[in-house]
């Protein structure tokens, strides 16, 4: 079995019963009290190849969910590509790949391919919630950033109401021991959904000045960080490392907010996002058989407890049935 995959995180998140909708207008969740998730039980019969082709973000969740699962069935061969979200969509139009896991929605370019291919759209399934987090060296004494200071700092175009570049520590605030040093920024490069999710929000849509440093995957990013004193990067919140510190963030002003279960799930966090697998369902087939027990696995208690475990947010009963019902499996 070949894997691509991150190292192993923290136990960010401790609740595994949890919720999360979409309030009209913007992406929030929130969170109250409901019905564990379902169980997950093993069935006869499940072998065969098991691949997944797609989001960096998602490798480490992915990679976790594959080994469970061949636990459960030592006859599947299980394989996990992690070279960004862009490489999801072609992945599954060719037929390479059975799950594309990817932490943006896809492009309607990517859709249309894929049903110029089959005749019908390839099916989005909300897996998990993620957030982007800003990270600096763990000695660096700054506290907090909003939207227009980060959008100065990384982006050439200043579109979030910026009225200059910012390029040196001092220009922040940061006092003298700080005000020759130049601020190194490093990001993912452009196959990765999240830097098109935080080119799309915290850069207002902008473009990204030519001098920040574009990583593979997000654990690079947050090394590069740790490895200078100078430094500044964006990536997922579960990514931290012992040399950094994550900093709060606030759309306007200096009403900074920290990126806990409790800010993404009330949608106070300003960087939430959900984070997807596609899958190409025919409207009138069946998935095989270890495509359906892959899913319902995702969405069951050890699924998400998985989920968590990797740092990231469950995702609820509630929307756990909405998405197995897109593949027409019933919440059992």
């Amino acid at each position: 079995m070949a894997y691509l995959t991150k190292p192993r995180l923290s136990h960010w998140f401790t609740c595994m019963v949890m919720s999360a909708g979409i309030v009209s207008g913007a992406t929030s969740f929130s969170a109250h009290a409901e019905q564990p998730l379902r169980e997950y039980h093993k069935v006869p019969g499940i072998s065969g190849a098991l691949t997944s082709v797609g989001s960096d973000t998602l490798a480490g969740m992915t990679t976790l969910w594959v080994e469970e699962f061949q636990q459960l069935y030592p006859g599947v061969n299980g394989q996990v590509q992690a070279s960004g979200s862009a490489t999801a969509p072609p992945a599954l139009t060719e037929q390479t790949a059975q799950f594309g896991p990817m932490s943006r929605p896809m492009r309607n370019r990517e859709i249309e391919a894929f049903e110029r291919e089959f005749g019908y759209k390839p099916t989005e399934l909300r897996v998990a919630i993620d957030a982007i987090g800003i990270f600096v060296h763990r000695d660096n004494p700054i506290e907090g950033l909003n939207f227009v200071q980060l959008d100065s700092i990384f982006s050439a175009t200043m579109r979030c109401g910026g009225t200059e570049p910012i390029q040196t520590w001092q220009q922040l605030g940061l006092n003298y021991q700080w005000a020759e040093r130049a601020i190194q920024k490093f990001g993912r490069n452009s196959v990765s959904g999240t830097y098109g999710y935080f080119k799309k929000n915290a850069l207002c849509g902008g473009d990204f000045l030519n001098n920040v440093n574009e990583q593979p995957g997000s654990a690079s990013v947050v090394q590069s960080v740790a490895s200078a004193i100078n430094t500044i990067g964006y990536s997922g919140v579960g990514y931290k490392v012992s040399g950094v510190k994550r900093l709060r963030i606030a759309q306007e002003g200096d009403q900074y907010v920290d990126a806990t279960r409790a800010n993404i799930l009330s949608g106070k966090y300003p960087l939430s996002r959900y984070l997807y697998v596609y899958v190409n369902k025919h409207p009138h087939k069946e998935l095989s058989p270890i495509e359906r027990e892959f899913i319902r696995f995702i969405y069951s208690q050890q699924g998400q407890k998985l989920v968590e475990q990797d740092g990231y947010v469950a995702i609820s009963p509630e929307i756990a049935q909405q998405e197995l019902e897109k593949v027409g499996i019933n919440y059992q």
